[in-house]
């Protein structure tokens, strides 16, 4: 049995990985913004489902909300950082306040999530961190700069986690979904107040894309789920794992435009080293 301590249960994926390791007789402790949110979920398997509000506006309410978790299921396994939100519009359009807002959550809160189960992690020899990233953190995408900014932060923290980690038997998992049916595009997303025309054929078509597909996405958040406890675990788990076909297809087409500049300029690239000083000597 596994304990889980998982944020953002209110809904979405939260709730599918949540809902699908509870079915498997595991225990889970969740975090929701939302009272009501909380008490449903706690009364799907008495004894078992637990949630607390959190709000990451609080700076002390991490780290107070994570030792709850751990007195409750005497021990967190496993970290799952999913709280977050989404936010469109041109980077010019976006408030700063608003950008720094998403920040608090998306990057901000995972990192005092992660700091604030560590030492128990560290203590017991073992541990598995999991970041809810996104394919905009590979990929990026106009309309998307400040969201797919925070999943492209979020994605560092759990590589160079890893990193630290892995020789204290601590493992970090990064998934990076594509479009799920959730209410991402609904209610999980900040629209930018302001609308410049000039970016109607750019940055625009992020809003219109998201907010008309709202309920048509490909990606199943149960079918996700489960795709994630299968990956996890697995012996060796995967520190990166992408879900979803659209997922995939954009990563790679990054990775490929990336590696074509690289060799495009690769004679730049190389051009900035000090000249090779010539060996001076000879027979005396």
């Amino acid at each position: 049995m596994v304990n889980w301590f998982i944020t953002g249960i209110g809904g979405g994926l939260g709730r599918a990985l949540a809902q699908a390791a509870l079915a498997r007789g595991d225990t889970v402790f969740g975090t929701s913004r939302s009272v009501e949110s909380c008490a449903q979920f706690a009364a799907l398997a008495p004894g078992r489902s637990f949630a607390h509000g959190l709000d990451f506006a609080d700076p002390a309410a991490p780290a107070a909300v994570a030792a709850l978790a751990e007195e409750t299921m005497g021990g967190v396994d496993r970290l799952v950082n999913n709280a977050g939100y989404g936010l469109v519009g041109a980077i010019e359009e976006i408030e700063l306040a608003d950008a720094r807002a998403l920040f608090d959550v998306n990057v901000f809160g995972a990192i005092a999530m992660i700091q604030s189960v560590l030492p128990s992690m560290r203590a017991q020899g073992r541990g598995h961190i999991v970041n809810i990233t996104s394919v905009s953190g590979l990929a990026p995408w106009a309309g998307t700069a400040i969201y797919g900014a925070s999943k492209y932060a979020l994605e560092c923290v759990g590589q160079t986690l890893a990193q630290e980690v892995r020789p204290l038997g601590i493992k970090v998992t990064n998934v990076a979904p594509g479009g799920m049916r959730t209410n991402f595009a609904g209610g999980s997303l900040r629209l930018a107040e302001l609308t410049l025309a000039d970016y109607e054929g750019t940055a625009h078509f992020a809003r219109h894309s998201l907010t008309t597909g709202l309920g048509q996405e490909k990606g199943d958040p149960a079918r996700a789920a489960s795709a994630i406890l299968a990956a996890l675990d697995e012996s060796e788990p995967p520190m990166h794992l992408l879900l979803g076909e659209d997922a995939l297809h954009y990563a790679e087409g990054q990775t490929d435009l990336l590696r074509a500049e690289m060799e495009r300029w690769r004679h730049y690239s190389l051009s900035t080293a000090y000249p090779a000083v010539e060996a001076v000597g000879g027979d005396a």
